[in-house]
């Protein structure tokens, strides 16, 4: 009986080892898959570390692109309205030019005529006789007292313009009411309002300035060649100033429509920048 016991255990043991070596076996596989696993785990977040820190210098990199196009532009776009500006105060200042040869002439022609209306000098009359005391001499006549010409438009022009390129505005301002009052019909006009239009926007006096530049469009369209676009360009700048976009933008379409090409070339950048807002 006790050898049929131990039989059968030697035989249950025979039997349960190649089950626990079989078992074993898929063990040591089973491991050997997890750290396969593992290292292709390690080996993805490696090459997913790597991306990322390229990702991050294509994006550092295409920043730096971007802000320097755009500070590129913006330099592109302040050299331009620098010219622009350049280009309008040298038309200013040749039309200044054509109408002060022009004034001049019209002066030089008035002092001419005034010249030819002055009476010719009367004869010295002969003395009457002798008297004891020598020639007697009549009194001598006072000669007629020259006309002194009033103060010209343009030299009244000219002080006002002098008040306004020295920065002082408010006597500036009253000069140039004064002479359009003088002088409302003077090539000067137009211009003399757009800088009374110009001083006020310099001392932040937005509805006077406005007033101004709206006279010259309205009531001197044929003023100089620039005086016109650009009280356009400064009205559409003062209703900015007014917090009126839409009046703003008027004013500049109004600029680009009418005077077409380099007159309105600032107008044209301006309405652009309105509207991208």
């Amino acid at each position: 009986m006790r050898l049929t016991a131990v039989a059968l255990l030697v035989l249950l043991a025979a039997s349960a080892s190649p089950a626990a070596a079989a078992a074993n076996k898929e063990h040591l596989q089973l491991m050997a898959e997890i750290r396969m696993l593992q290292e292709q785990q390690q080996q993805l977040q490696g090459l997913l570390g790597a991306l990322q820190d390229t990702l991050k210098t294509v994006t550092t990199k295409i920043d730096d692109q971007s802000a320097a196009v755009r500070k590129a532009m913006a330099d592109q776009t302040l050299a331009t309205t620098n010219i622009g500006d350049n280009v309008r105060v040298l038309r200013e200042k040749t039309d200044e030019t054509n109408v002060r040869i022009s004034t001049m002439g019209q002066e030089l022609e008035a002092l001419r005529q005034s010249c030819a209306a002055q009476p010719s000098p009367q004869p010295v009359p002969s003395a009457p006789g002798l008297t004891d005391a020598g020639v007697q001499v009549p009194p001598a006549q006072p000669s007629p007292a020259a006309s002194v010409p009033p103060m010209s438009a343009q030299r009244t022009y000219e002080t006002s313009f002098d008040d306004y390129t020295a920065g002082r505005y408010d006597l500036a301002i009253q000069g140039f009411q004064g002479f359009v009052q003088a002088f409302p019909r003077a090539p000067q006009a137009g211009a003399a309002y757009y800088n009374i239009g110009m001083s006020d926007y310099n001392l932040n006096k937005w509805p006077e300035a406005r007033d101004a530049f709206l006279r010259v469009i309205n009531d001197y369209p044929q003023a100089q060649a620039t005086t016109v676009p650009d009280a356009y360009y400064k009205l559409g700048q003062t209703y900015e100033r007014l917090n009126q976009p839409d009046n703003a933008r008027k004013a500049y379409e109004a600029a680009v429509q009418k005077f077409p090409g380099a007159p309105s070339a600032i107008s044209s950048q301006a309405l652009q920048r309105l509207n991208r807002r």
